[in-house]
């Protein structure tokens, strides 16, 4: 797939909230729903994508670099393969393990660690480079996702995200998701994360020269129908899975349309197969 990119004027807006949520709830809840189902098989189809995205982020090989929102490894293997020493945290153990697996299978430098995003168990300016690839942004505390990351990025590192929009494949998938299993009350939507100004106005007071630009992410194909990509999700998704678990039969067929709705309407392949045309926010920025 060729990418597009739009690079957007960035305006001031606030997104706050009312509500408080319960975040330890909320995370206990979310731990379990991505050490569900079979991320590491799932990921395998979106590894290609998150290696061309790491390639356009330009990143010198003889780095630190954290990848937070790490899963099984599919940026932070790429990442390590050139020479740079790596470190992966995300809060599900499985994938973890799955991630440290895969690092001694190919004798690589790099270091997995179960954690927090809003509580990361690094030194202050530890890191050259953070990056975080559709991970980061599922934290609930965004503040301090947005802090943390500022406080083990050194002085004049970079940081990059590849955050998904309000507006694109991911956002009509997990908006219809939260029909059926709805989220905490209080909690703000992932994609905000994938908003220019929500993004600057996080992470502004510890970074500059911010890059933010729109683009599709590259290479997500299946050599499948919708239908079953909709299964693949259903097996493997953890939150698509949790999703249809909660439902009784009727209702995991209305499910099952919705999503495969929402799969065709974002899928650019003509011949049977499925190629999802999916928009993120591309983030770069130096650390103050």
């Amino acid at each position: 797939m060729s990418a597009t990119a739009e690079t957007i004027r960035i305006t001031s807006s606030d997104h706050s909230t009312k509500s408080v949520p319960d975040l330890n709830t909320v995370k206990t809840k979310m731990k379990a729903t991505w050490e569900d189902g079979d991320y590491a098989g799932f990921a395998t189809y979106m590894e290609p994508g998150a290696i061309d995205i790491l390639d356009g982020w330009n990143i010198e090989n003889d780095v630190t670099l954290l990848d937070i929102g790490c899963g099984s490894g599919q940026s932070a293997i790429p990442a390590a393969r050139s020479g740079r020493k790596v470190t992966g945290v995300d809060i599900a153990d499985n994938l973890i393990e799955h991630a440290r697996e895969r690092a001694r299978y190919e004798n690589l430098d790099a270091r997995f660690d179960v954690g927090d995003a809003e509580n990361l168990p690094y030194e202050d300016n530890a890191f050259d480079v953070v990056i975080s690839m559709i991970g980061a942004m599922f934290a609930p505390g965004y503040g301090k996702v947005a802090s943390e990351m500022g406080r083990v990025c050194r002085s004049g590192g970079r940081l990059h995200m590849a955050n998904w929009t309000p507006d694109g494949f991911a956002a009509a998938m997990f908006g219809c998701v939260a029909r059926y299993t709805p989220p905490a009350p209080g909690v703000q939507p992932p994609a905000l994360w994938g908003v220019e100004d929500v993004v600057i106005q996080r992470l502004g007071d510890d970074f500059t020269d911010f890059t933010l630009e729109r683009k599709f992410y590259p290479r997500w194909i299946y050599p499948f129908s919708t239908s079953e990509l909709v299964e693949l999700f259903r097996q493997k998704f953890g939150p698509v899975k949790r999703a249809f678990d909660s439902q009784s039969p009727q209702g995991q067929d209305r499910l099952r349309a919705e999503l495969e709705d929402i799969y065709q309407a974002h899928n650019i392949a003509t011949d049977g197969t499925t190629e999802i045309r999916g928009e993120y926010l591309n983030v770069s920025a130096h650390r103050k």
